[in-house]
């Protein structure tokens, strides 16, 4: 189990460096097409997120591109199974409500990630918030966005779903 989540975050982040490569390098406008070397699908996709800290790609936090690609290929390969994303930390504002988002974050502006929320929730993938984080935050379900549910605490959440068989990807 160990051994595999170190595979999971190696993964991750030759996904992001190679990410950032393309994006470097997106002006090359290469003509021939990319060739996959590994297709790979998946059957069976358990797969738990650990969203505690927001990095950011320009304005979007990076994680939200990649759970919706997950959320998309897991969708179009029919694999059976459940995506859970588990907001906590630093990272837990993501899933407030307009009003409480601006008073959260001292702007006027709303949330604006509830359409890419949004879309991935209705990808079929469950997003949680860490009840102590939203304790520690004086949030209640009326601060949040529609279908976002609250868990006890994200670490027990995230070690039932790793009980479970739940494969952790962290972000």
């Amino acid at each position: 189990m160990f051994r595999n989540r170190w595979l999971v975050i190696f993964a991750i982040s030759m996904c992001v460096n190679l990410s950032a490569l393309a994006q470097d390098s997106a002006g090359a406008n290469s003509e021939e097409p990319l060739h996959i070397d590994i297709p790979t699908t998946l059957e069976k996709a358990n797969v738990v997120i650990d969203f505690g800290h927001a990095a950011f790609a320009g304005d979007m936090p990076f994680a939200l591109g990649d759970i919706d690609l997950l959320a998309s290929d897991v969708r179009d390969w029919n694999a059976k199974g459940q995506i859970v994303v588990i907001f906590h930390g630093d990272a837990a504002y993501l899933v407030l409500n307009d009003e409480s988002y601006d008073a959260n974050r001292h702007v006027t502006t709303g949330n604006p990630y509830k359409k890419t929320l949004n879309g991935i929730m209705a990808k079929g993938v469950q997003l949680e918030l860490c009840g102590a984080t939203a304790k520690g935050n004086h949030w209640g379900n009326a601060n949040l966005l529609p279908g976002i549910k609250v868990n006890v605490n994200a670490m027990v959440r995230v070690t039932q779903l790793e009980q479970e068989g739940y494969t952790m990807i962290y972000q």
